[in-house]
């Protein structure tokens, strides 16, 4: 499952990890496919949705926490996990990008509860087969 910011990068990766063509386009409701939810980034953009997160997250294994290590805003707040009785990793997208700060989004990542962390670009697929290693995703 994963969560984070709008245009945090969660549905390019969801392709990304699918082997899929890249192709950007605006998640508008919870997106189920085979292995992964893709949600709105609204959903934790605006706590009143904190219910429906909660509620889809136990049909998963993993919480994904995504931030795009480009922007300089934080919606996780601390803890944020406790309210999941799963594991919850942090991952950080478009490190290819310029201008990225890949330790603002570890140290808030991190308060937010994630204990492991990837550092990924879905454009240049760095760091893609450690998260698929993780996730036992066949390459």
């Amino acid at each position: 499952m994963l969560i984070g910011s709008t245009s945090s990068g969660k549905t390019t990766l969801t392709q990304a990890l699918y082997g899929q063509e890249l192709v950007y386009r605006k998640t508008q409701a919870m997106e189920y496919s085979q292995y992964m939810l893709d949600t709105p980034g609204e959903f934790i953009e605006n706590r009143h949705f904190y219910s429906a997160l909660m509620t889809s997250s136990v049909d998963y294994d993993v919480i994904g926490l995504v931030h795009d290590c480009t922007r300089k805003n934080n919606h996780y707040p601390p803890c944020f996990t406790g309210m999941f009785n799963r594991p919850a990793i942090g991952i950080i997208t478009k490190i290819d990008s310029d201008g990225g700060d890949v330790a603002f989004s570890r140290e808030i990542l991190k308060a937010a509860g994630a204990h492991t962390l990837f550092e990924i670009s879905s454009v240049t697929g760095e760091g893609i087969a450690e998260l698929k290693a993780y996730l036992g995703v066949a390459s």
